[in-house]
């Protein structure tokens, strides 16, 4: 059976990307459009169509916010906006989700619409505690969609083989409904850029080394503990911190504190607490000394992926995909991280500050060693990662899906 036309279902797309299931989404559907036709459907007021690719905007409902607790509005609402996803007609032969917030849409829509129904994990609810502090008892929502979607689903796509393992650890997902397709890199995109503006701009010296964070103040990027090793890091290395939109007001101050104290010891640390437009952020990739990724929980780390295309040396916690990304020695340095049984807790918080600040202090200090690993990075962007290629494998599995099916009628 001849595949004719895609659909795809997401919280995040263009201008709404918050995260790397949003920039995953973003490539993926254009690298689809190549091959077949591809609608959107996603939360926001987008409404646009150019060749083979359409996207269309959710808004929640706004009953769902009316005499609510504020903590479950996120949850509601993506109930709400799955539900009118679903019911819209769709002529697509296949549905395809990307996280929780979509997915009981793209369950609803296979039901409705008679069509196979895929989803990727981007990450699991199990495996985010820390999302009970930002959503209350709505979390158990947002977990039951997830279980309730992933069990059902025709096909689960992990972008990781630690992130399949999980999916087998924690849900009813049977192997074999279950690949794995990583996330993937626009090579042309991220690229080194020689300019300096938006450093100069920002208040860096690109003559001075740096070490660079980019991404959400989150319990899961592990920010928190990259500011505490700060006072490790060597002194001529400039700390510069690409960190906005904090899940909750408590890690907010929390990180307002870690930084204050900080500064209060050297001048060099640069916070830039908002999201810079995408070719600001590949400038600030292209001339670090070492990009460090200190998450506690990263299914891939496409941020990761993003440095090592513009020739920028890692160093990552040694944790979920990350170890698929980045090769230890080749392309950066991997960082042990020993969590506390059943938590997201480094059982010693200093050590493996200690620890990511002597990884960063051996790259930075380095030039020889960071520009063999930032080279390595980008070679091993080019054969592994091309979205091309990713969609490919995508649509074999959608192939496949629909071969089955009419094999089945």
């Amino acid at each position: 059976m001849r595949l004719k036309k895609v659909a795809l279902f997401s919280n995040e797309y263009p201008p709404n990307v918050y995260g790397g299931a949003g920039v995953h989404v973003e490539y993926l559907s254009k690298a689809l459009a190549e091959f077949v036709p591809v609608e959107v459907r996603c939360f926001g007021a987008q409404d646009s169509t150019e060749g083979n690719l359409s996207v269309r905007g959710y808004q929640p409902w706004d009953e769902m916010a009316c005499n609510t607790d504020p903590r479950f509005t996120s949850a509601l609402g993506a109930f709400s906006r799955s539900l009118a996803m679903a019911k819209d007609t769709l002529d697509a032969d296949v549905v395809h989700c990307h996280t929780w917030y979509t997915q009981m849409g793209g369950l609803l829509a296979a039901k409705l619409w008679d069509i196979p129904f895929v989803l990727t994990t981007h990450s699991l609810e199990p495996l985010r505690p820390w999302k009970a502090e930002q959503l209350g008892s709505a979390y158990h929502l947002s977990s039951w969609m997830e279980r309730t979607a992933i069990e059902n689903a025709d096909a689960v796509v992990a972008v990781s083989k630690e992130t399949r393992n999980d999916i087998f650890a924690h849900f009813g997902a049977a192997e074999a409904k279950t690949e794995v397709i990583h996330n993937g890199i626009d090579l042309e995109e991220y690229r080194k850029d020689p300019s300096t503006e938006a450093l100069k701009r920002h208040g860096v010296d690109p003559d001075r080394p740096y070490v660079l964070f980019v991404g959400r103040i989150t319990r899961q990027k592990g920010i928190i503990h990259l500011v505490d090793a700060i006072p490790w890091i060597d002194p001529g290395i400039q700390v510069v911190l690409l960190a906005g939109a904090p899940d909750t007001d408590k890690i907010a101050q929390e990180m307002n504190a870690s930084v204050a104290a900080a500064r209060s010891t050297r001048s060099d640390i640069i916070w830039i607490d908002q999201m810079l437009p995408r070719d600001e952020t590949i400038q600030f990739y292209s001339h670090a000394a070492v990009f460090c990724c200190p998450s506690v929980y990263e299914p891939f780390g496409i941020i990761n992926l993003e440095a090592m295309a513009c020739e920028t040396a890692v160093v990552a916690s040694r944790v979920g995909g990350i170890p698929e990304v980045v090769v230890p020695d080749e392309t950066g340095l991997l960082v042990d991280l020993d969590l506390e049984r059943g938590t997201f807790i480094p059982r010693d918080p200093e050590q493996f500050s200690r620890d990511l600040a002597e990884a960063i202090n051996r790259v930075a200090g380095d030039k020889a060693l960071a520009r063999q690993m930032g080279q390595a990075g980008r070679r091993r962007a080019e054969e592994h990662f091309s979205w091309r290629a990713i969609a490919r494998k995508t649509l074999n599995l959608y192939e496949a899906l629909l071969e089955r099916r009419a094999a089945e009628v």
